[in-house]
């Protein structure tokens, strides 16, 4: 019989897909509120992937990543999608999203993305939150399944992906040497 043990901390990022830039440095305040200092934040990203945020969000429609110092536990990922869902409503107007926020986990060997959609490939989790595995780390790379969706596939963004996993292992790293 295995070990329980305690998971590993993981490092949460976030998403971002907004039209209207003047809202980021909002956005970017009300996620420090709630997550912390952030350590990484990409540049602006055209999101040029798919028209499904065009008629509620207006385009062109930009991507940009947040990481955050302090790593977290993931059995807390539905609370964090609960979490910045409440602060994409915060930024609807007449009921419409003008700021989506995609929060999620990258480890060592995966990235694993929220949602509030059910489907045959996601884990429930609790609150109406499911997880599905984005990307897996094989042979020194992000990698992407069947599923995954388009810009994550991407090369920029499993670079970014990359970039993340380099700090996160170097916080893992600073944490051993705390014990």
């Amino acid at each position: 019989m295995g070990t329980i043990d305690l998971y590993k901390p993981e490092k949460l990022i976030a998403g971002i897909l907004l039209s209207d830039l003047d809202r980021l440095p909002l956005v970017r305040t009300r996620l420090i509120q709630e997550f912390g200092v952030i350590d990484l934040e990409t540049g602006l990203l055209p999101f040029h992937y798919t028209g499904y945020y065009d008629a509620e969000m207006g385009s062109p429609i930009f991507r940009t990543f947040f990481t955050f110092e302090t790593l977290v536990d993931p059995t807390e990922l539905a609370r964090i999608k609960c979490l910045s869902n409440e602060i994409e409503d915060i930024f609807c107007e007449e009921g419409n999203r003008r700021v989506n926020i995609d929060p999620g986990l990258l480890s060592l060997e995966r990235v694993v993305l929220a949602s509030t959609k059910d489907n045959g490939r996601r884990i429930p989790l609790r609150d109406g939150i499911y997880a599905e595995i984005t990307l897996i780390f094989l042979f020194g790379d992000y990698e992407p399944l069947q599923w995954t969706y388009p810009d994550y596939k991407s090369r920029e963004y499993r670079d970014i992906m990359r970039e993340i996993r380099k700090i996160y292992r170097g916080q893992l790293k600073h944490l051993k040497q705390k014990c």
